[in-house]
């Protein structure tokens, strides 16, 4: 725990917490529609083979992504903002950084702990650490050989990390509250994408009574499936209490 001045009375953080929340189901109602849209546009003109109908279903294909995306923001986001808001947490969702995809989800307890915390699904397959290369790569179920994960999410949490040291006035932060405040990054695998199950044991670590896949590449990355992400949350902040 840090100790610093607090920000002037007039600051405002980011939208966070139920505005934010707000924000990421007024989104994911809009793109629904808009996939909606144009895949009833692409049926009605009768076949799949027309061309104008692979055009509407590719105008569709996007805004089903983002969805899909979307809604898995707002139930985590929601369920995190339940389970922890009586310990004062701010959500924070889908920040904007340069030359990056978003951060999913910034989690703060203020002058407390930090969590960056981004989902991804790869589909029906299993995500490798390849300790020899530094790098995650995926084995989809029912195919043989694994494909190289780009961009690599060990990395995008790593600038992550960076990227808030750089912009702390945004969220009121000193320069000692964000170097000291324990920071966890956490790669969350959405069902049914899983991590393998065989990685050597000196891979993981055990927080409270969970053991974690902890990927060392600039810095600790602990991967956890989604259903684990308010148990181990507790257990991050457990360890400083």
């Amino acid at each position: 725990m840090t100790t610093v001045k607090d920000p002037p009375t007039d600051f405002q953080l980011p939208p966070h917490n139920k505005a934010a929340l707000k924000r990421i189901r007024e989104e994911k109602d809009y793109e629904s529609t808009v996939a909606l849209a144009a895949g009833g546009t692409a049926l009605i003109s009768g076949s799949l083979i027309n061309p104008a109908a692979l055009g509407f279903f590719a105008l569709a294909y996007k805004p089903l992504v983002r969805s899909q995306k979307l809604a898995r923001l707002e139930k985590l986001g929601t369920l995190l903002f339940d389970e922890f808001e009586s310990l004062g947490v701010q959500v924070f969702l889908v920040l904007p950084v340069e030359n990056n995809n978003p951060i999913d989800l910034f989690i703060r307890f203020p002058r407390k702990a930090h969590l960056f915390i981004s989902i991804r699904s790869r589909g029906d397959s299993e995500v490798v650490y390849n300790e020899k290369r530094e790098i995650l790569q995926v084995k989809k179920k029912g195919k043989n050989g694994l494909t190289t994960w780009k961009p690599c999410p060990l990395v995008e949490l790593s600038d992550y990390e960076r990227w808030l040291t750089k912009n702390r006035a945004i969220f009121g932060m000193s320069s000692k509250e964000v170097t000291k405040t324990p920071t966890a990054k956490v790669l969350v695998l959405w069902s049914p994408t899983k991590a393998a199950s065989d990685h050597n044991p000196h891979l993981y670590s055990e927080m409270s009574s969970m053991k974690i896949l902890a990927l060392r590449r600039k810095g600790t990355t602990f991967v956890i499936q989604q259903e684990e992400v308010t148990e181990f949350i507790k257990a991050w902040l457990a360890k400083y209490e």
